[in-house]
């Protein structure tokens, strides 16, 4: 029986390459000197005995990015922000009601570049007790938990494509029941479970 903390532990330790949203379309020619705005996403992770899940929200079908994609909380770090983790707190209390004081951060995974110009920072955190989740009227439609273990199971994962920009593009998912986990949210997952199944 895996302690699913420690295999996060492992992960974070392991993880050493920023991903991107180009990982897999090798062909795409960035442009010089592009910049990219600093957002951090919060991992929130529940432990239950041997058990554990992980938060995450659809957002709105209204939203300018991403609308109607499965996310972590989180956003762009804003000047008031002392620091990425500091935004991803902030945001995960503004988008699903947890409160910074319930989170233990555990760590930083690898930066990750998105096609709409943000560099992402996931902050890996542990939800010290159970609460009851509140989507933020507007940006977030749902929140619905995930078994760790399916996320940290490469096996689960697939590598699919659609056409973007008059171009194909090719994305991970990790599908979980009725939720089509893609993009930039199964990459970060993708990290994740590479670096726990590392030997």
């Amino acid at each position: 029986m895996h302690d699913p903390l420690r295999l996060v532990h492992d992960a974070l330790e392991r993880a050493r390459t920023a991903s991107s949203d180009y990982d897999l379309n090798p062909e795409t020619v960035l442009p010089p000197g592009r910049k990219l705005r600093p957002a951090g996403v919060l991992v929130p992770i529940l432990c239950d005995g041997a058990s554990a899940r992980i938060y995450l929200t659809k957002r709105s079908s209204a939203l300018k990015h991403h609308p109607g994609q499965i996310a972590f909380p989180g956003g762009k770090q804003d000047e008031a922000d002392a620091d990425i983790v500091t935004a991803a707190l902030r945001e995960a209390h503004e988008e699903i009601g947890l409160a910074p004081a319930n989170v233990e951060v555990l760590g930083q995974m690898p930066s990750h570049e998105t096609v709409t110009g943000f560099m992402v920072t996931p902050v890996v955190a542990r939800v010290k007790a159970p609460f009851e989740p509140r989507p933020e009227p507007g940006e977030v439609e749902e929140i619905f938990e995930v078994p760790l273990m399916h996320l940290l199971d490469c096996a689960q994962f697939s590598i699919q494509a659609r056409r973007w920009r008059g171009n194909w593009r090719k994305y991970y998912t990790v599908p979980f029941g009725p939720y089509y986990i893609w993009g930039a949210t199964a990459r970060i997952l993708r990290v994740m479970a590479d670096a726990a199944e590392a030997q």
